[in-house]
């Protein structure tokens, strides 16, 4: 027997359902505000997320699934969204018509990590990104579309923080006084945070492990260190989150773990996935669309973590793995039944109605065991004598009650009993 990959996890029926209504919804909220759907490819050359997301980053470094094709060109696996959909945004000049873009994106993402809780090596996003705005309205708004999808999902337990990185202005400032503050406890970081202190100090301050969560809990705040430019933007975000009454919190302390965030960036965590417990995250990238080639266009942007999500939604309580509709199933007894069942079946099912039926000349006991192991709520039943009067009988099985119908009223009969629009 051949095994799936570890950290390729397939989803299967009934959770599938879960997946399905998060994406319903998504696609409803995202189009109210203004966004559509882009798709994007799985696999882009590798400079494209080496130089957006940055060669000193764990991802770039350590989780890429990167590889050679035919021709000896580097490829990879996406491993996050944004990039690829700034990369379409450039290539396609689609702010050539007009330089405000609002997109979503669905799909599979790779990265090479240790699989845990509501954390894969394919996992799977759901994304969002506006092009063309840098007024802090754009930040405070997507925020706001975020916020209420969860929301509608009945997802309970979430909190919104927030935080501004500066702009490539002043960052270089609060970096040399993280790094004064930083450069008598080196020695006392994690192996990955003392790497990190050479190439990205401001990563520390991201880092899970209890001895550099103790130290750099006293680290300057970069909200102290921000720009006039930068304060300002901050200021009016978090005013027009409070005027949309969005419950926030500031978190000074966040990072992300992708080069091209400024200014505004932020995470929703939820309680039940441990210390990895951020649900959503993203931010404002202003530059991104020039560094990868384009005009200088700024971007706001977010991604939901779909594992993560339906997990929660499952554990929580707050929607019921579902296989949708209980079916209708259809006891066929004899060769004349199955004859006419064939155009009858058609009929309803081309009018809504879940159907399932068995195969191979059971016998009524087998067939009738079938539509209980699939939760039927109402059996028709069609032979001989059925046919003999032109008509079908109706089981409802909870009550066991049991009725004939005309065939010609069969439709208009499970209308009544279970609201399909026939």
């Amino acid at each position: 027997m051949i095994n799936s990959i570890r950290g390729f996890n397939d989803i299967l029926p009934p959770e599938t359902s879960i997946w399905q209504q998060v994406e319903k919804e998504a696609r409803g909220i995202f189009a109210a505000y203004g966004f559509s759907e882009i798709r994007v490819p799985i696999v882009e050359k590798t400079g494209l997320f080496s130089r957006s997301i940055g060669e000193t980053t764990d991802i770039v470094e350590k989780e890429m699934y990167t590889f050679a094709d035919r021709h000896g060109e580097s490829i990879t696996l996406r491993p996050e969204g944004t990039a690829p959909v700034v990369r379409a945004y450039i290539e396609h000049k689609i702010y050539g018509n007009d330089p405000v873009a609002k997109f979503y994106y669905l799909g599979p993402m790779f990265r090479y990590e240790r699989p845990q809780k509501g954390r894969f090596r394919q996992f799977h996003q759901i994304g969002a990104e506006v092009f063309g705005i840098d007024d802090p309205a754009v930040d405070a708004e997507t925020l706001e579309m975020l916020v209420s999808l969860f929301q509608r999902l009945g997802l309970e337990g979430v909190s919104l923080q927030i935080n501004s990185l500066g702009c490539k202005e002043c960052r270089p400032l609060y970096k040399e006084k993280l790094l004064n503050f930083l450069q008598d406890k080196k020695s006392q970081l994690c192996q990955d945070c003392q790497r990190r202190y050479e190439i990205n100090p401001l990563r520390t301050l991201d880092c899970k492990s209890p001895g550099c969560v103790e130290i750099t809990s006293h680290a300057p705040s970069i909200l102290d260190a921000v720009c006039g430019g930068c304060k300002n933007h901050f200021e009016k975000v978090k005013e027009y989150l409070a005027l949309s009454h969005v419950n926030f919190s500031l978190n000074p302390k966040m990072v992300r773990g992708l080069d091209y965030y400024i200014r505004t960036t932020f995470e929703i965590t939820a309680l039940g996935l441990g210390s990895q417990n951020a649900v959503a995250a993203g931010g404002r990238y202003d530059g991104l669309v020039k560094d990868l080639g384009g005009p200088d266009v700024p971007g706001f942007g977010f991604a939901i973590g779909m594992e993560r999500l339906a997990m929660l939604l499952q554990d929580n309580g707050q929607w019921r793995v579902d296989s949708g509709q209980s079916p209708v199933f259809i006891v066929i007894l004899g060769d004349k039944a199955e004859a006419s069942a064939f155009g009858l079946i058609k009929n309803l099912r081309q009018n809504g109605v879940r159907l399932e039926r068995d195969y191979g000349n059971k016998s009524i006991k087998a067939q009738m065991k079938r539509a209980d192991k699939l939760g039927a709520k109402f059996v028709l039943i069609l032979g001989d004598n059925e046919l003999a009067s032109n008509s079908v009988a109706i089981k409802n099985m909870e009550s066991g009650e049991q009725e004939k119908v005309s065939l010609d009223r069969v439709g208009e009969k499970l209308k009544t009993l279970i609201g399909v629009s026939l």
